[in-house]
């Protein structure tokens, strides 16, 4: 049995692929059914995201697992092979393993350490289970691939800095503000940079979200989708003095908040500072109100320094990520080893007693009386001989799978169950 993995993401392939490759939730059990029924396969998983396809499966020794993997891929999806092979990558065992690792943990992302990949895989996972195409040998490696994750966000900080410009906005609110549970904020346009910056408002714990919009349906939309409340956007101004953060997504083509009414605001607070940050091309705020005490104002391109600066350093961090990774895909790798030559060994181990067994049985009455003493003494005597002739071979099948990658077999397993007849694993 192997681990192999065919697939592509958004570094092998443009979105015009993915998205022809892609499989939506409706589809995974048909598809997942056609997966389980490939030459070859014994267990499988599909995992579709926005920026990669790929299908993960447990595989008879001596199938082409490339070959029937992509092939999978371009049938299922009913595309011509030759446009998909370009773009897409191979691995099996120790490397489909370390790929499976490094997605989970989100190194193998857009934007390393972003949290979403882990929650996709979870529910791929969950799909092969509840569809009948995850077994145990796939189970223990994916279990371990959570793990592997968990570990990398205990003992790193990968996932711990802005690295959006959305997500850049909201923690520089929580600089200023400390905790963002009693304060007020609104945001002004309803484009998906306002949703996103809503969605990690409301994770900070914000709760009091306005939302202003030309257009009173989408804002109506967008409140919906965090319990906010929509305000008119004629109300803009005059709600601004209650506002303690305010984030401008809009598509005016002019400045919506300007240094005097910003002034206006900080005046009617009694000078309480108020957080502006505006994520507009072209800019809504008037960056004379930097001029103005008691105003924090951030623009796009202020943010981008702050998420340039962050991927830098999470990219220094992956490297620490990494190196825990490849531990525990030796560590992995060494306990499939042992499931490998493990049903050999009990196959031998079982033989041998059946043996002793009937060969006891068969001279045991021409032995005569015994006594108790005896009777133990004659069981130690030849299971402790067949522990002798099982020794060698049992420790040189072990020592030849810690040499050897998960999923192949060795010259002494094959050996083992030719020499005693021990039948197809």
């Amino acid at each position: 049995m192997k681990v192999a993995l065919a697939g592509l993401n958004h570094r092998t392939a443009p979105v015009e692929v993915r998205e022809q490759l892609a499989f939506s939730p409706g589809m995974m059990p048909t598809a997942l059914a056609s997966l389980h029924h490939q030459p070859g396969v014994q267990e499988g998983l599909i995992l579709s995201t926005c920026n990669r396809v790929e299908v993960t499966a447990i595989m008879d020794d001596g199938v082409d697992a490339g070959r029937v993997l992509s092939r999978f891929l371009a049938d299922t999806r009913n595309l011509p092979f030759d446009s998909i092979h370009p773009h897409l990558y191979v691995y099996q065992d120790a490397q489909a393993i370390r790929h499976l690792f490094r997605v989970a943990s989100s190194l193998d992302s857009m934007i390393v350490g972003e949290p979403q990949i882990l929650g996709q895989l979870k529910q791929a996972y969950a799909e092969a289970r509840e569809n009948g195409v995850l077994g145990s040998y796939l189970d223990t490696v994916l279990t371990r691939a959570f793990n592997v994750a968990k570990r990398v966000r205990t003992e790193t900080e990968i996932g711990q800095s802005a690295v959006s410009i959305s997500y850049a906005a909201v923690e520089l609110a929580r600089e200023i503000f400390g905790s963002l549970n009693r304060r007020k904020v609104m945001i002004i346009g309803a484009g998906k940079m306002s949703e996103a910056a809503a969605r990690h408002l409301q994770r900070a714990g914000a709760r009091d979200i306005l939302i202003s919009n030309r257009t009173h349906q989408r804002a109506q939309e967008v409140a919906e989708m965090f319990g906010g409340v929509v305000v008119p956007y004629e109300q803009t101004l005059p709600r601004l003095p209650e506002i303690d953060i305010v984030i401008t997504s809009s598509g005016a083509p002019h400045y919506i908040l300007t240094r005097e009414s910003v002034r206006r605001a900080i005046e009617a607070r009694r000078n309480q500072p108020i957080f502006l940050i505006d994520i507009a091309v072209p800019r809504n705020i008037d960056p004379a109100v930097n001029e103005l005490e008691h105003a924090f104002l951030y623009d796009i391109d202020d943010l981008q320094r702050i998420v340039n600066q962050n991927l830098l350093g999470r990219r220094e961090i992956a490297e620490e990520a990494e190196r825990i990774v490849d531990q525990e895909v030796e560590r992995l790798l060494a306990r499939l080893r042992s499931r490998d030559v493990t049903p050999t060994i009990v196959s031998l181990q079982e033989q041998l007693e059946s043996v002793r067994q009937e060969v006891v049985a068969r001279y045991r009455p021409k032995l005569g009386q015994l006594t108790s003493e005896q009777e133990r003494a004659l069981d130690a005597m030849t299971r402790g001989i067949i522990n002798k002739i099982a020794h060698g071979p049992i420790s040189e099948m072990r020592r030849q799978a810690s040499e050897q990658a998960a999923g192949e077999s060795t010259e002494v397993v094959s050996f083992v169950r030719r020499m005693f007849r021990l039948g197809d694993r």
